[in-house]
Order: structure tokens, then C-alpha cells, then sequence
């Protein structure tokens, strides 16, 4: 009799827990989720959004991300919405420490490929059928391979694409970069991996590629790193989904660390000379699962 008993209060202890649990998830609101994918293969694209080949005096290679971060998204309904008109559903914190308004480098999220950027309820984001998006992409943290006196290494790249950033002092492995202040879209530092060898610098102005296919109807600001493409499908929000949305923003980094040579070899070599002349990534394709 005993045992009866309690076998009969473990059944409605259990009962009670699982009634509990369901009751918790029947609660969560469905939510926005947002990642990353870096795809060495996906189209190499130009400002316009169309194919793209390598100058010739330059060379490039497609790196090995660690980390990227952006500063704005925002959905747009179609071709003819202006930048700021559609749906921002993320902006990043700006301070004005260094002078200008600028991306704060250090309240900046960073994620790896396939980490979530962002999640948020889909009560925030407004109702509606969204043709395209634009993610105003801020840092990029990846690896290149790289040739110091004569011997072929790997090494890290930090690279700031957004259109200002407040950087205080960042490191890459043991190499310490005091910046304390400012730095315009293309500044970028390097650390070789296994070496005490680091060297910063900064791109050209106005010269990172930031692919915009609908730049003739829509154009983006000069200097700003926001990516434009467009769903296969519209991506309709309703207003009334019960499961969440989530949207994967593939990044083309096919060549997309480019550089002019001095000597021809297509090895990146920054002790003779050779010099960094674009970092920007290369195209967006953006694709959602509901």
C-alpha cells in the first residue's frame, strides 16, 4: 500500500511538472533570430551588386572568418525604399568620445558564424511584405595568409568597415593596438600568429566595396559599409505568427581581402610595401526559415 502511494504522488508530481513546462513554452513569444554565413563561393560582386573581377596590379584571397559584427539592419519592402524608410529591427550604440559620432567599438556585439546577432520579439517588427535587407556590417576578424621575409605564415586581420568607429585599445593574440580615438571606414590592424610581427594601417578612402543592387532606386550614404540583398521570396510578417523567424545573412567573401602588389606573386607581403586597398565583403544573400 505504501509503495501504491507513492508511485501515485511521483505520477502527479510528474504530471504537474510537464503541465508546468508546457504551459512556460506555449507562453514564449515567437521571435526575429538573425546569423551569419561566410561563403567563399558565393558571387564576388561590386558596388552595384554585379560580378566583379580583380584589377589588374592587385591580388586577393578569400580569408577565414572568425568574427564580424554590424551596426544597422533594417528590412525594406522594395527597391524604391530609401535607407531609414523600411523596418530597422538593430542599431548599434554610437558615441561621440572621440570627436564625431561613431560606432562604439567596445558595446559592439561580435559573433561567429552561425551565432545568433540578434533576437528579438516580432511584436517590434512592423507588419508588412520585405523584399530586401541592409545590414551595415562594422567589424570583421578573420585569417590571411600572408609572406614575412621570404617565409609563408598565417596571420590575423581586424578590420573596421563601418562608417566611424571609436576604437579604444584592442589586441590581436599578444600584439596590443592603443587607439584611442576615431578611425574612418578601411582602418585595419594585423598580428601574425606565430611571430612578433603586427602592423596596422588604413584603406584607401571611400574605396571599401559595399554591394548595393538597387543603388540606382535606393542609394546608400558614402563611406557607410550597408550591404543590400534581396529574399527569393518576400519575407511577409503578419502580425499574428506563433513560431519564430529566422533569417541567415550569407556573406560573399570570395577575394574579398584585396591588396595591390609590388611584387607579383599573389602572396600578401605588408613588410615590402604591399598595402591593403579593400576589405569590404562582397554580397548578401539573405534567406529565412518560418
Amino acid at each position: 500500500m505504501r509503495k501504491l502511494i507513492i508511485l501515485l504522488l511521483f505520477t502527479a508530481a510528474t504530471i504537474s511538472f510537464f503541465s508546468c513546462s508546457n504551459d512556460n513554452s506555449s507562453n514564449e513569444e515567437p521571435m526575429l533570430i538573425i546569423k551569419f554565413k561566410f561563403d567563399e563561393n558565393q558571387t564576388r560582386l561590386n558596388n552595384l551588386g554585379q560580378p566583379s573581377t580583380i584589377p589588374a596590379g592587385n591580388a586577393a584571397q578569400s580569408p577565414i572568418f572568425n568574427s564580424i559584427s554590424a551596426h544597422y539592419v533594417e528590412l525594406a519592402p522594395n527597391a524604391n525604399t530609401q535607407i531609414g524608410q523600411g523596418t530597422i529591427v538593430y542599431h548599434a550604440p554610437e558615441t561621440n568620445t572621440g570627436g564625431a559620432s561613431a560606432i562604439d567599438f567596445s558595446q559592439s556585439k561580435i559573433v561567429a558564424e552561425g551565432e545568433t546577432f540578434l533576437k528579438i520579439p516580432l511584436s517590434q517588427v512592423a507588419a508588412g511584405s520585405y523584399q530586401w535587407m541592409r545590414v551595415s556590417l562594422s567589424y570583421q576578424n578573420y585569417q590571411i595568409s600572408i609572406r614575412h621575409q621570404g617565409v609563408d605564415h598565417t596571420g590575423t586581420i581586424a578590420s573596421f568597415v563601418g562608417f566611424n568607429t571609436y576604437i579604444s585599445t584592442f589586441n590581436i593574440g599578444n600584439n596590443i593596438f592603443p587607439v584611442n580615438g576615431n578611425k574612418a571606414q578601411g582602418y585595419w590592424a594585423f598580428g601574425l600568429n606565430n611571430q612578433p610581427y603586427s602592423s596596422s594601417g588604413q584603406a584607401p578612402a571611400n574605396a571599401t566595396t559595399v554591394p548595393n543592387p538597387i543603388a540606382s532606386t535606393s542609394p546608400i550614404p558614402q563611406g557607410s559599409c550597408v550591404v543590400t540583398g534581396n529574399f527569393s521570396n518576400n519575407l511577409v510578417i503578419n502580425g499574428n505568427e506563433t513560431l519564430d523567424v529566422s533569417i541567415t545573412l550569407s556573406l560573399s567573401i570570395n577575394n574579398s581581402f584585396e591588396w595591390h602588389e609590388i611584387t607579383a606573386d599573389g602572396k600578401y607581403e605588408p613588410s615590402i610595401g604591399e598595402n591593403v586597398v579593400d576589405m569590404g565583403l562582397r554580397g548578401l544573400i539573405p534567406t529565412y526559415v518560418k
